[in-house]
């Protein structure tokens, strides 16, 4: 029989490239989400290219009844289901700490109960808060600046805990500002990259947040899968329950971001390469510089990321060019 992973938010960016990696690797793999941001779009071509192998359920992590149906005769779990976006949280902070927090603590339960070998999941680069230290190292943190923030830091807390008090093995891994296919658009709360490319491609003017000279260590998203599978089959023992960055570990201003992207499109719709972008007011709740160290990563899971960001980047334009 081989392996079963369950992964949470499934269907989702992040989540359906898991799916899809696994899938193509011979893992067995059962998705579970409720479908508040995922998309059938990205879980059809799976139910039908691995019909034996793949199982859909339609769930919510804030049902714990639904997290232990989800967990049976499951190896590991990879939970990439959340609520993202800090202005999300800001505009509504008890959905985004019910299903962060709520739905975290039903997943760890439900795998505590259920005997699963390790809980991979998804934290966050918001963690580090108002911490002015650079490149960020995963021991030193501030105090968080958003409502996400603090959901993020309290489902590391709770692993640690299960860790210490139950036997729970977990590795936590704090993204920072992944993009790549399948990352959506569209939306009130569309990450930065994805909503660029559009208002790029539709010959609009892009709206940078400040005066664009705040950065982001952007990481693609095959290293974001290079990281979970690190983090699934690390046989080291000093390598589990343990926090990691993932990332590239380069930083890049959204002015940079814009003239990349500029480039990449212009070559495709020479209209591009003239178009402006404007300036707003910098946005409530975010981190101005965000670089991480990924020796941690490196040395205990040995990562050893594939794609730099300008490589990921036209990797997405892309697929966003086929496929918007």
């Amino acid at each position: 029989m081989s392996t079963k992973v369950l992964v949470t938010g499934g269907a989702g960016f992040i989540g359906s490239n898991l799916c899809e990696h696994l899938l193509v690797n011979g893992y067995s793999v059962r998705c579970l989400d409720n479908f508040a941001t995922g998309k059938w779009q990205n879980i059809i071509p799976l139910i039908e290219r691995f019909p034996e192998t793949f199982e859909m359920q339609v769930g919510d992590i804030r049902k714990l009844d639904d997290c232990r149906k989800a967990v049976e005769g499951v190896d590991y779990v990879m939970h990439e289901a959340a609520l993202g976006s800090v202005p999300r949280s800001i505009n509504d902070p008890i959905t985004t700490n019910d299903v962060n927090i709520g739905g975290f603590l039903n997943m760890l339960v439900a795998s505590r109960d259920a005997g699963v070998k390790r809980f991979i999941f998804a934290a966050s680069s918001s963690t580090y808060g108002d911490s002015k230290s650079l490149p960020k190292v995963e021991d030193v943190i501030g105090k968080p600046l958003s409502p996400y923030a603090i959901t993020k830091y309290v489902d590391e807390l709770y692993a640690d805990v299960f860790a210490r008090t139950y036997g729970t093995e977990y590795i936590g891994l704090r993204y920072f500002n992944v993009f790549g296919r399948r990352q959506d658009p569209h939306g009130a709360y569309a990450a930065v990259i994805p909503l660029f490319v559009k208002k790029f491609m539709t010959h609009e003017a892009p709206n940078i947040n400040g005066d664009g000279e705040y950065s982001r260590d952007f990481t693609y998203i095959d290293n974001v899968i290079q990281m979970n599978m690190l983090a699934m089959t690390t046989t080291n023992p000093e390598a589990v329950n343990q926090i990691y960055n993932t990332a590239f570990g380069e930083r890049t201003t959204l002015n940079q971001l814009v003239g990349y992207l500029r480039e990449f499109l212009g070559a495709k719709d020479e209209v591009i390469l003239g178009i402006e972008p404007t300036h707003g007011p910098n946005r409530a709740g975010d981190i101005p510089h965000s670089l991480a160290s990924i020796d941690k990563a490196k040395s205990l899971l040995g990562y050893e990321p594939k794609y730099s960001m300008r490589d990921g980047l036209k990797e997405a334009v892309n697929w966003y060019w086929e496929n918007l």
